[in-house]
């Protein structure tokens, strides 16, 4: 690397950063392989979407957090899962989940999801009331596809293309359909009003208490791996926090960034850019 031009060796070191983060070395992954046999149509919008890092991982925090304000939602995490003391390795688990059932061949994105659902066999259980949950619900799991697709959408929006068009919105939606139907998601949204009115309806579901804000906490102050990383991190969970829907927000009990917001804004674009530079169109987020 000695001899290669000073940009040159910044973008690689970026690039390898990045890669490392979302595979994990010990257990020897490595970056899917986009193909033409792909569940996401190929060159589509939600390969465009999925394939900007910043986007998602501000977008993938948000969902978290929207995510863990459902009682059923949070019950399976909070019982089911070493969340609170693994949540970088969840993180990099979903975000290879939504890297092989977007860009992988059709037989690895079915059988990524087939293990989702043995995984979601054995999660259930009772809430504090005594009502039961499981993570085969097919209405829960609408409602996390929900979450999780509005805040990789608006992630890539802000960051990327801020006038995205309606059809291309709408595009979206439609091409994660095989996606949340294949994990048992009903119903499923195939446009941006199904998607927000499903969402206003589940706004009617969701509470916050104890647990809720012990995970809340965890997302969004959990050490980095690397303490170098502390500075972006907290940008990036600020910018999550302004990516949630104001009544998500509230429910939190978190704030926007108020008349800082165009600054925390600037900066997670400024830090977009560096990331889509770093890696170029040959890499995709995992």
């Amino acid at each position: 690397m000695a001899s290669l031009a000073p940009t040159e060796q910044l973008r690689r070191a970026i690039a390898s950063g990045v890669i490392g983060f979302f595979n994990d070395a010990e257990r020897g992954q490595q970056p899917i392989v986009p193909s033409e046999d792909a569940l996401c149509p190929p060159g589509g919008v939600a390969w465009r979407v999925h394939a900007d890092v910043a986007g998602m991982i501000v977008g993938g925090a948000a969902a978290l957090l929207w995510q863990m304000l459902h009682p059923k939602a949070l019950a399976g995490v909070w019982d089911h899962s070493d969340f609170q003391k693994n949540m970088h390795g969840r993180l990099r688990n979903t975000a290879r989940f939504i890297a092989v059932t977007t860009y992988g061949a059709r037989a690895d994105a079915e059988a990524a999801i087939a293990r989702v659902r043995r995984i979601h066999d054995h999660v259930n259980g009772k809430l504090a009331d005594g009502t039961p949950y499981d993570a085969n619900d097919r209405r829960l799991l609408a409602f996390v596809h929900v979450a999780g697709s509005a805040m990789f959408l608006a992630g890539y929006r802000r960051f990327v293309e801020p006038g995205m068009s309606q059809a291309d919105r709408d595009t979206y939606w439609r091409e994660v359909v095989p996606i949340a139907e294949g994990l048992g998601a009903d119903p499923v949204p195939r446009s941006e009003a199904e998607a927000e009115a499903l969402a206003r309806e589940f706004l009617l579901e969701l509470r916050a208490d104890e647990r809720s804000r012990k995970v809340r906490d965890i997302i969004l102050h959990a050490p980095p791996e690397r303490l170098l990383h502390l500075p972006l991190q907290r940008l990036l969970m600020r910018s999550a926090v302004d990516l949630l829907p104001p009544e998500v927000r509230r429910l939190h009990g978190l704030k926007s960034s108020g008349i800082a917001r165009p600054t925390t804004q600037a900066m997670t674009y400024g830090l977009a850019s560096t990331l889509r530079w770093a890696l170029g169109p040959r890499h995709k987020a995992a």
